[in-house]
């Protein structure tokens, strides 16, 4: 059932057009994430819907009586209420029906007339109903199992709201949104200051909600847990598909190649038939100028498709520029505090040339100290770390404290590389999307996003081989992510990774390294596995021993098994590629062709003009057959990583 309608929706901040002609249809049950570029409305769209903004055209239409609930990025609490009470206040009516109970009660007691009694006994059964139905009996509990679930511990009940951080209000204002259960939440990226436990059961809690959602979120292993629809805001327009965001991936491709497709096989029907009508006015006669202009009308007929547009997306590969050792970084009993405050102690860590590691914990832990101890911003208190042979380390810092904010783009990674040309310099930014008068913004004026890509630019042009990656996909939008991955998974170097980016870690990682207190503990493979033997360990704790560790040949036979898995991706990528390629040149062979055969001289001796048909079939069964290749390959690939 249709709950929510947008029809030709349409919103200009001055001459800025946001929103250009956006339709979404929102069934009952459905949960929808909004994907696109940063900048292309999503936020915009929501307060629309929440009506925080007004659209400058179109309608929206709502099911009668439809409850939405919007989730505000800045929320601002009660001063003077506790955290509790902040959350009670959500109850206030269901505190009203509970007062009217009390006092039907009293009543009750006092009647002695039997009608009224029953007629009263009638209506108080009816309110009871809608009490527990208003989880009369159950608020507390429920208030308890939310704030539990997003991360505040009891001792934070009795808080003063107002005194919370930006991150707890944000997650006091989701908890609030959650307990009020409207019949379609607006989540405003709810993923933000929330941890792994806390995403875990955010995304149970989501999964079994009744109403429906429209989230916008860049974390894409939580669109895909959550999500059963995705719409992508593109170019001011709105495209919907079924299925989780890993499932939207290759139809939007394939959604863009068939009608890239369309636009060129239309383009060649059209350059097909001027060339033939141009033939028939060149021969000057009555009757083929006649057959030259009927077939200018039946041209002139015909729905001229617009060439597809895509958005620009980053484009850019990571090299090294000498190898390593096949021992690359020893970490050897690491400790760091700052004050009475311990971050961490007894840290042991190896890295061997190639190894993936992604570095997790919980937030506080020290994993962004960590790296800055291994680049020498700050000295460990105990410990030490010893570099391979050859190792050029590279550190791209999530704060972007390196980049100077009075430099303009341009002057900041030019003079990282003096002996550069200036249009090599522009070349490298144009890469991340700098062109033109970009390159020479202040960097004080750019958004987190814009300083992430400069970071990247200079990160991608001293060509390290071993990358020290502290949060490189925050303030990235969806596509550029999707590249940065495609990069490091083509880097040849070392890569040690902070990242609460769960789908960015199975991406990449071929380990895990969890960080406490303590020291680290170790896992083979990525995200997925290490979650899974959290689980396998769970599971098998306290009942037989042999089951506490994993022993150093299981964890080598499953090392073996992940880096065979990678290898085989690769070669899966390369043949998807030389498929594509090979498409690509039978194309220009069929196109070539057909700019032979609207030439009219081909036509004057019957034989040439039997021979080039021939070959055009030919060309065009060896173009059909390269299709299935591809389209083979592609099938394939997506299999495998599934």
């Amino acid at each position: 059932m249709i709950i929510l309608t947008i029809q030709n929706l349409q919103k200009a901040f001055g001459g800025n057009v946001v929103l250009k002609d956006v339709n979404i249809t929102l069934q009952d049950h459905q949960r929808m994430g909004l994907v696109g570029v940063n900048g292309c409305g999503k936020s915009t769209l929501l307060k629309i819907l929440a009506g925080k903004e007004y659209a400058d055209g179109g309608n929206i239409s709502l099911m009668k009586g439809l409850k939405i609930g919007y989730m505000e990025q800045q929320y601002t609490a009660k001063e003077g209420a506790t955290v509790f009470e902040e959350l009670k206040a959500v109850y206030d009516p269901v505190f009203a029906m509970e007062g009217k109970l009390r006092a039907m009660e009293e009543r009750m007691a006092q009647i002695t007339d039997e009608v009224e009694l029953v007629r009263l006994g009638d209506a108080y059964a009816r309110l009871n109903d809608a009490f527990e139905q208003a989880d009369g009996y159950a608020w507390k509990s429920l208030i308890q199992g939310v704030l539990s679930g997003l991360g505040f511990k009891k001792e934070q009940y009795d808080q003063p709201a107002h005194l919370l951080s930006g991150g707890e209000l944000t997650r006091l204002c989701l908890a609030k949104l959650l307990l009020q259960k409207p019949d379609v939440l607006l989540l405003d990226e709810p993923t933000n200051h929330l941890d792994l436990q806390a995403l875990d059961w955010l995304e149970k809690y989501l999964s079994e909600y009744r109403g429906a959602l429209i989230v916008v979120s860049h974390d894409r292993y939580f669109l895909d847990r959550v999500c059963t629809h995705i719409t992508e805001l593109i170019l001011g327009v709105a495209e919907q598909y079924e299925g989780n965001y890993s499932k939207f991936l290759p139809e939007r491709t394939q959604r863009f190649e068939i009608r890239m497709r369309a636009w060129e096989q239309q383009q060649k029907y059209i350059a097909r038939e001027e060339a033939i009508i141009a033939r028939y006015k060149s021969f000057n006669r009555e009757k083929s100028i006649k057959a030259a202009e009927s077939r200018e009308k039946r041209l002139e007929k015909v729905e001229r498709l617009d060439r597809p547009e895509d958005e620009k997306q980053v484009r850019f590969r990571f090299e090294a520029k000498r190898r390593t050792g096949e021992e690359v970084l020893g970490i050897r009993d690491l400790a760091k505090a700052f004050g009475d405050r311990q971050l961490f102690r007894h840290v042991h860590l190896n890295l061997r040339a190639g190894d993936r590691v992604a570095l997790l914990g919980p937030n506080g832990i020290g994993k962004s100290t960590l790296l800055r101890c291994l680049v020498g911003e700050i000295d460990p208190d105990e410990g030490s770390v010893r570099w391979g042979a050859n190792v050029d380390p590279g550190y791209y810092d999530q704060k972007q404290q390196s980049l100077h904010p009075e430099k303009t783009v341009l002057d900041e990674v030019w003079d990282a590389f003096p002996r550069m040309e200036q249009a090599d310099v522009r070349g490298a930014l144009g890469l991340f999307l700098f062109t033109g008068e970009d390159v020479f913004m202040p960097i004080h004026t750019l958004s987190g996003g814009e300083k992430g890509r400069v970071a990247l630019t200079k990160l991608m042009l001293h060509k390290d081989n071993l990358l020290l990656l502290d949060e490189p996909t925050n303030h990235l939008d969806m596509d550029s992510r999707e590249v940065l991955e495609d990069a490091l998974e083509n880097f040849e170097g070392t890569i040690l990774a902070v990242s609460h980016d769960r789908y960015f870690i199975n991406r990449f990682a071929n380990r895990v390294a969890v960080l406490g207190p303590d020291g680290v503990k170790e896992y083979a493979g990525n995200y997925d596995d290490y979650q899974a033997r959290l689980q396998w360990e769970q599971a098998r704790e306290g009942e037989d021993p042999r089951f506490a560790e994993m022993t150093r040949t299981e964890a080598g036979k499953e090392k073996r098994k992940a880096r065979l898995a990678r290898e085989q991706l690769k070669a899966m990528k390369e043949a998807v590629r030389l498929a594509e390629k090979a498409v690509a040149d039978e194309e220009e062979a069929v196109a070539a062709h057909e700019a032979l055969m609207a030439t009219p001289e081909i036509y004057a001796v019957p034989e040439k003009a039997a021979a080039a048909a021939k070959e055009y079939q030919r060309l065009k069964d060896q173009l059909a057959a390269a299709y299935a290749a591809w389209e083979e390959a592609e099938e394939a690939l997506v299999e495998a990583e599934e």
